[in-house]
């Protein structure tokens, strides 16, 4: 365990180096899309609005903290690795180190892990100042977005060892994450939905991490079920990664 902790640290040291020299510029691009999202909907469209008994503005808040984990995650993993891959080419470098694969996967998931961290953080402590009376910091919902986060960095790794070139890249968020972006229950709530549709939706992960979030900071009965679904989600993407990098596919 203890090689495993060194390993990533040395993988990750380098993504972590760069988020400290462009903390500011990060810190800007990763709040402007979830920022106008609260503005949007929730102080334009549903502004007076309530949504299964909360007022509209704490019912977005928590679902807006679990796209801003897909979005800084995702994009900042995914973007720094296909530039590493296809560009610099110091990914292949790099695995040409004594390093665990395991430790390959972790270190390179560090930089979106930590992002995300920090965007759903500033995000559900701008939406706790909003409605203090409803939105609650517990443990349960630290879990859930340290979870989603992790989850969403392994995706971005998946994507940047399956992209080709850059813009297979931007395909795969034209087909993949945007589409999540706007029908995982972030705005709406999935229940409302025909029933055909709840199970297309609950095959994507940013569903059950905008229902465990939710569930967790409002109060209501947690869905148990999807914080071990994206918990399988996190390890499947894990163990594609490894796959990949083992069987030499990247």
């Amino acid at each position: 365990m203890f090689e495993l902790l060194r390993e990533t640290y040395y993988v990750a040291w380098g993504d972590i180096k760069f988020m400290r020299h462009n903390a500011l510029n990060i810190l800007i691009s990763s709040m402007m899309s979830p920022l106008l999202y609260l503005l949007a909907f929730g102080f334009g469209l549903g502004r007076g609005l309530e949504m299964d008994g909360v007022p509209y503005i704490a019912f977005i808040i928590p679902g807006i903290a679990a796209l801003t984990s897909l979005s800084a995650s995702f994009s900042s993993t995914s973007t720094r690795m296909n530039v590493q891959r296809l560009y610099y080419r110091s990914f292949d470098e790099m695995m040409m180190c004594p390093l665990g694969t395991a430790s390959v996967v972790l270190g390179k998931s560090m930089l979106g892990a930590t992002r995300g961290l920090m965007s759903s953080a500033i995000i559900f402590a701008i939406g706790f100042a909003l409605a203090p009376d409803h939105l609650h910091l517990t443990p349960l919902f630290v879990i859930c977005i340290v979870l989603s986060c992790f989850t969403f960095s392994f995706l971005g790794v998946t994507a940047a060892l399956l992209a080709k070139s850059h813009q297979s890249m931007a395909t795969f968020s034209s087909l993949v994450i945007l589409p999540m972006t706007f029908l995982c229950g972030t705005f709406f709530s999935v229940s409302s939905l025909p029933a055909v549709f709840q199970a297309a939706l609950f095959a994507l992960p940013l569903t059950h991490s905008s229902v465990t979030a939710r569930a967790s900071s409002l109060g209501w009965d947690f869905p148990w079920i999807s914080l071990a679904v994206l918990a399988c989600f996190c390890l499947a993407f894990f163990a594609i990664n490894v796959y990949l990098i083992k069987s030499k596919r990247v």
